[in-house]
């Protein structure tokens, strides 16, 4: 039996042979138990920390493979410009400073052909062009005398001054900001170096050598080794954006329009697509940045050395046009004020036309981005958007809107019975119809901004041309 102390705690008995029953003491001690907790907490708090760690970096490497390649071809770049360092013929080549040539690996390298191809130019032609001026100031302060000093500060101070400036020009920042900022380093380095050092001609001609290798080595790597060119980048990116807006386009209008009994699988869908627009509006900066490094970049592909990138921006800007477009219309099926069905089916079938037309003007815009060519079908496809346009704007002058005459001073006629819509009902729906005839002439814009770039980067003729289509319909004869 359990004594008074020890009663109301919960212990285990075991009876014995001689009749007893023994309690169970726990042959764990302090140690034992100290060490089980810190065996819990390393696995919980380190282990499963790393393990997240490391599933983290495998979907990065997993979703994007390029960048697993771009530090593969950096770790090759650092390896062969570090044999100028190990190797002694070619470390007395270089007078020393090979440890330059790994510095300029490491600052030049970038994932793309094009922005390797900026740093590299802009810090051979910035070294080179501060280096001789730094030599030119280093003999006008000798021949100065005294005034050395005086000479070397103010040469300093001036050309600091405009290079700086220089770097606050948008165009000119765009393409040589990392120049202007090499141009300084080098610059004050020689000149002021020079104060101090003998032989300041052998050391610039040595900088200049070691820099020389080292772009040298980034710009053939980034070249032949699994290439990723900004250009191409550009290009799969402003047609993804076609596509990702026609998708909009048909996800805002069925939404609007949809019927109540839709699966919860097809909802989903649809807000996916509802979302499309908003990676146009956020492409801005990117467009911009790509077109910029892809003029740096070589002929490539079906690309030519003198690629009319900058269209690219304005064609961006277009479809940004019709993104905001894209953005208001998602924000009609937030209205508080509820449509009738009446209203919704008398503009219904209209709508759905006019964005089913403007959706394949812009997925029809997609393909010939990806395959380069001139569309066969544009000119129907846009004789139909304005159809549907016309067609729009009719049913939007034809609509019964009721009258707040009494019954009696009503003619009684047909025209008259049908009018049972008020202007509080209709105006949702209006403001929906405005936005889909803007959206189309801001299309029709966009569509000329293609045609543009295709007349300059030489896109060629569609070979696919559909017989039974030019035979059955025509396009609009311009006058």
């Amino acid at each position: 039996m359990a004594t008074k102390e020890e009663a109301g705690k919960l212990e285990w008995r075991i009876s014995v042979d001689n009749g007893t029953t023994e309690r169970l003491v726990p042959k764990s001690g302090l140690s034992e138990r100290i060490f089980l907790w810190l065996n819990g907490l390393v696995m919980k708090v380190i282990v499963e920390r790393i393990a997240k760690f490391m599933k983290k970096t495998w979907r990065i490497g997993a979703d994007d493979p390029a960048k697993v390649v771009h530090c593969l071809k950096v770790g090759l770049a650092l390896s062969l410009v570090s044999i100028f360092y190990y190797m002694r013929p070619l470390y007395d080549g270089v007078g020393g400073n090979a440890m330059w040539a790994i510095m300029t690996v490491v600052v030049v390298f970038e994932s793309n052909v094009g922005a390797t191809f900026s740093k590299c130019v802009n810090r051979v032609v910035a070294t080179i062009l501060a280096g001789s001026l730094g030599i030119f100031v280093h003999w006008v302060a000798i021949q100065s005398g005294k005034a050395e000093i005086f000479v070397i500060g103010c040469s300093v101070f001036l050309f600091a001054f405009a290079a700086t400036y220089s770097r606050f020009v948008p165009s000119f920042k765009a393409r040589f900001d990392y120049g202007a900022i090499i141009f300084i380093l080098t610059f004050s380095l020689v000149s002021v170096g020079g104060y101090r050092v003998d032989k300041l001609v052998d050391m610039a001609q040595q900088r200049i050598s070691t820099i020389a290798i080292g772009t040298s080595i980034c710009i053939i790597i980034t070249v032949f080794f699994c290439p990723i060119w900004a250009g191409s980048q550009l290009h799969r990116l402003v047609q993804r954006n076609f596509s990702k807006l026609a998708d909009s386009l048909d996800g805002c209008v069925e939404e609007y329009f949809k019927k109540k009994d839709v699966s919860e699988n097809e909802d989903e869908e649809t807000n996916m697509k509802l979302q499309g627009f908003k990676c146009v509006l956020n492409s801005k900066g990117t467009e911009e940045s790509m077109a910029n490094l892809a003029r740096w970049e070589p002929a490539h592909g079906s690309f030519n050395f003198r690629h009319p990138w900058q269209q690219y921006v304005k064609i961006g800007a277009a479809m940004r046009r019709c993104a905001y477009c894209l953005e208001n219309l998602s924000s009609c099926m937030n209205y508080e004020t509820e449509v009738p069905d009446q209203v919704k089916k008398h503009f219904g079938e209209a709508c759905v036309k006019l964005s089913s037309a403007s959706s394949k003007i812009l997925r029809e815009l997609a393909d010939m981005m990806n395959n380069t060519r001139i569309s066969s079908k544009m000119d129907f496809l846009v004789f139909d958007m304005n159809s549907a346009v016309q067609e729009l704007q009719e049913t939007l002058k034809t609509v019964p809107v009721k009258t707040n005459k009494p019954e009696q001073e009503v003619p009684n006629n047909k025209e008259d019975r049908t009018m049972s819509m008020s202007l509080h009902e209709v105006l949702p729906v209006a403001t929906l119809v405005s936005l889909l005839i803007e959206n189309a002439a801001r299309i029709q814009t966009t569509v000329d901004a293609v045609d543009e770039l295709a007349n300059l980067a030489d896109f060629k003729q569609d070979s696919k041309k559909k017989m039974g289509d030019n035979n059955a319909r025509q396009p609009p004869q311009s006058s």
